[in-house]
Order: C-alpha cells, then structure tokens, then sequence
C-alpha cells in the first residue's frame, strides 16, 4: 500500500498564497495521476487539480486561474500553488492518486490538510 504524505497548509490571509505538496512514500511504486480535492463539512468532495503522468492538467472552475499544479516525477512528488486565496477556498485539502499494482489501478488519499483564508 502506497500511503501519501502532504505538507503545506495553514493560516493565511485573504489575497495571500501557499504552497501544498503530495508524495508518495514508497517510490517502488509510480504516481499516475495526483491531485487534490477538498470538502468543506456538510458539502460534496470538489475537484481543485489533477494532474496526469504525461503532465495534462485539471482544475475546478472555483479555482481556475489562480492555483497550478506540476509535479516531479523524479521524486514521485505533486505540487499546488495557491494565489490570490478567498475565504471560500477554506477547507481540508486531501491529496489523491492512483498507481498501477501490476494490472490494477489502485488509489489512495491521504489524511488532509487544512486550509484557513481570513478575511
């Protein structure tokens, strides 16, 4: 089992920034798509970005334009820089992916992190 490890997170003020990252911690095995998704209490889990293996991206509508996801194969590690944060952008932020076990594809999450914006 591949487990994700997150950092990043944290208070910051509204218009501010900040960075999460997601690796996996076992490199024997290769992210194939990471991202994150959050889901504030009582409301549906949101897309915020998703990245592939061959680098194409997705981003929720709510988060277009002011957050970019990459990623370091390298280092099996996703990256999610947030600009211009509103105070809707708070929530826990769980990092997805999924990895191949020979022909299944497996995915995993990890705890979360949580994002406070103050306005």
């Amino acid at each position: 089992q591949v487990q994700l490890v997150e950092s990043g997170g944290g208070l910051v003020q509204a218009g501010g920034s900040l960075t999460l990252s997601c690796g996996a911690s076992r490199s024997t095995f290769s992210l194939n798509d990471i991202g994150w998704y959050r889901q504030a209490p009582g409301n549906e889990r949101e897309l915020v970005a998703l990245i592939s293996n061959d680098g194409s991206t997705t981003y929720g509508n709510s988060v277009k334009g002011r957050f970019t996801i990459s990623r370091d194969n390298a280092k099996n590690t996703a990256y999610l820089q947030m600009n211009s944060l509103k105070p809707e952008d708070t929530d826990l932020y769980r990092c997805y992916g999924n990895y191949y076990y020979g022909a299944s594809l497996v995915s995993t999450w990890s705890q979360g992190t949580q994002v406070t914006v103050s306005s």
